[in-house]
């Protein structure tokens, strides 16, 4: 976790150093005067403000989902750990057993963050990254409303 958060740390300064020489950059082509350069100028302070804007929604749900483990932790609500290969991976077939537990209590309880959150675990463990990051979000978003 911690090098999730020193990587984030990082990615983040250097999103900060190529928003400045893009700056600098843009200013340069400014100054030409030329249309092309006002083109290229727009396009320089253009890209990496979507930079910042998805590293900002992406630092804020990884804040928002580390927020939810903290606390299904301290509930003692965490699913039970997998048997792990040796890579530190939760063991494939493992995780495909264990999955259907966490889609039936997610399918019972479907207003439940607990749930979601659980659900999200459990797809990650089956290494679908694109439905656990959905699960989550709907975690998220129903941890809002209690």
């Amino acid at each position: 976790m911690k090098l999730n958060k020193a990587m984030a740390f990082v990615m983040a300064l250097v999103l900060a150093l190529y928003l400045a020489l893009a700056l600098r950059h843009a200013l340069d082509f400014f100054s030409s005067g030329e249309p092309i350069g006002y083109a290229m100028g727009a396009a320089l302070l253009v890209l990496p403000l979507i930079g910042v804007w998805i590293l900002f929604v992406e630092v804020r749900f990884g804040i928002r989902l580390d927020g939810l483990v903290r606390r299904l932790e301290r509930a003692d609500g965490m699913p039970e750990p997998l048997p792990a290969t040796p890579s530190g991976r939760a063991d494939l077939d493992a995780a495909l057993e264990a999955f259907p537990v966490a889609r039936d209590d997610a399918k019972a309880n479907p207003e439940s963050w607990e749930s979601w959150l659980r659900l999200s675990m459990a797809y990650d463990a089956a290494r679908d990254r694109k439905r656990a990051r959905k699960a989550a979000r709907k975690a998220i978003e129903f941890s809002k409303a209690k």
